[in-house]
């Protein structure tokens, strides 16, 4: 072969390759990073959450992860493409996040879906880079009510925390807040003290705690000294006999902790450290749970009596009753999943989401992680079976929140647990807490 002829040889494979690439990217075959292919290909996501750390663990998650996966492939998939859950533990660390954020960019993850971390600025900074969508998070970071790519399922702190103001707002003439020395800590007096303002409260005292404590012993004695003079302060002020009525009702100091794991510890010491005047104790979903209170002694539990604001409806409602199947027969090898637990429920409502949001591409279009975001921009609303209200984060559906402006969930429950059950509040409904915290400082 002359070089006249090699020339041409090496055009012709040039061209040939070219063409060929060509026609496969139009095609959909071959890998193409961060996406899936057509029907019968696989989707990739992943879950991540601190475990066996000293902090807060939320094993619960991963765990109803990868039943979800179990169950969604034992029917074919998701519009028939099969689901493959990546997990990730995030140790609590900034090291940790980034570095789940990051196994999910080199598995090409479409979506992380249905995960916590309180470092929302080291995992979410790599996710933007490659367009990978965050949906359904704990709701524990600033960050995901802030990236253009995070998609809640729920208000996260923020709403609890404010809905726990209006809840000991109508039955506190005082309250101490117990909550975590950290950043993610730092927001909680000011949304807590947005519900107490709008029930003509003053400001709850502000008692911080090391996050992995095993003490608190000299936080209780503080909360129990910020609360004793509440009724006094009350009888003081009520001049006029309906005034007084009313001071008689909102006669008890109130503590509410929110520590994650370390809350039950909390209690234990306040119990030991208890006087007389017998404080009525609250805390949030994720701190205190069905399975803490079982665990505690059930009716004999520290905790009977004690208020919880929850995004969610209690878990004995009929709602979670398709969760509760899935967990029965596909939560095999995980260590089971408890159904109660405010992580596995956050998660199942996040692939909830995600399913479909996949539902909505056609069968032979290929998935990408921005073409999932495009989609949950664009779309209309999603439905969660009523675990939440249906969902939908186009702009117009963004709320005027400082700090917070992807929330576009803001509901609460009110609870109480009575005979050692978690059960709704009497005279209690939902509420939207989107209107407090317009009002709110900026929190974060």
């Amino acid at each position: 072969m002359d070089m006249t002829d090699r020339r041409r040889a090496a055009s012709f494979s040039r061209t040939f390759l070219a063409t060929a690439m060509g026609a496969c990217l139009v095609a959909g075959c071959g890998v193409i990073p961060g996406g899936s292919g057509g029907p019968g290909d696989t989707i990739t996501v992943m879950t991540f959450a601190p475990q066996g750390t000293k902090a807060t663990n939320m094993p619960g998650m991963p765990a109803m992860a990868k039943a979800y996966e179990r169950w969604a492939n034992s029917k074919g998939g998701i519009n028939g493409r099969k689901l493959r859950v990546l997990t990730c533990n995030e140790q609590n660390t900034p090291a940790g996040a980034a570095d789940c954020a990051r196994k999910a960019i080199a598995e090409k993850a479409v979506a992380v879906v249905g995960s916590y971390s309180q470092h929302g600025r080291a995992f979410m900074a790599p996710l933007e880079a490659e367009g990978i969508p965050f949906i359904g998070g704990y709701g524990v970071s600033s960050e995901e009510f802030q990236s253009t790519l995070s998609y809640p399922v729920n208000g996260g702190q923020p709403v609890l925390l404010a809905g726990a103001g209006h809840q000991l707002g109508r039955a506190c003439g005082q309250v101490a807040l117990v909550r975590p020395d950290t950043l993610a800590g730092d927001s909680m007096p000011v949304l807590l003290n947005a519900g107490l303002k709008a029930n003509n409260m003053g400001e709850a005292s502000d008692i911080r705690a090391a996050e992995d404590s095993a003490d608190f012993s000299p936080q209780a004695r503080e909360a129990l000294a910020d609360t004793a003079g509440a009724a006094s302060a009350s009888k003081e002020s009520a001049s006029k006999e309906k005034e007084k009525e009313k001071a008689k009702e909102k006669e008890k100091g109130c503590v509410t902790a929110v520590l994650g794991e370390r809350t039950e510890t909390f209690f234990d010491a306040f119990r030991r450290a208890d006087d007389k005047h017998k404080p009525q104790i609250s805390s949030v979903l994720g701190s205190v749970s069905q399975s803490l209170v079982d665990r505690t002694g059930g009716k004999e539990s520290p905790f009977e009596g004690a208020y919880v604001t929850s995004w969610y409806p209690v878990s004995s409602d009929p709602l979670w009753e398709p969760m509760r199947k899935v967990i029965s027969e596909h939560s095999f090898g995980d260590g089971g999943v408890d159904a109660d637990d405010s992580g596995a429920q956050t998660t199942w409502i996040a692939y909830t989401v995600l399913s479909e949001i996949v539902k909505r591409f056609k069968a032979e279009e290929n998935i990408t992680a921005r073409k999932v975001a495009r989609v949950l921009n664009q779309s209309e609303s999603v439905r969660t079976g009523g675990l939440t209200p249906d969902l939908s984060w186009r702009y117009q559906d963004m709320r005027a929140v400082a700090g917070f402006p992807r929330i576009v969930n803001g509901r609460v429950t009110f609870q109480i647990v009575q005979s050692g059950r978690l059960v709704a509040q009497p005279g209690e409904q939902s509420m939207d807490m989107t209107p407090t915290l317009e009002q709110a400082p900026r929190a974060a």
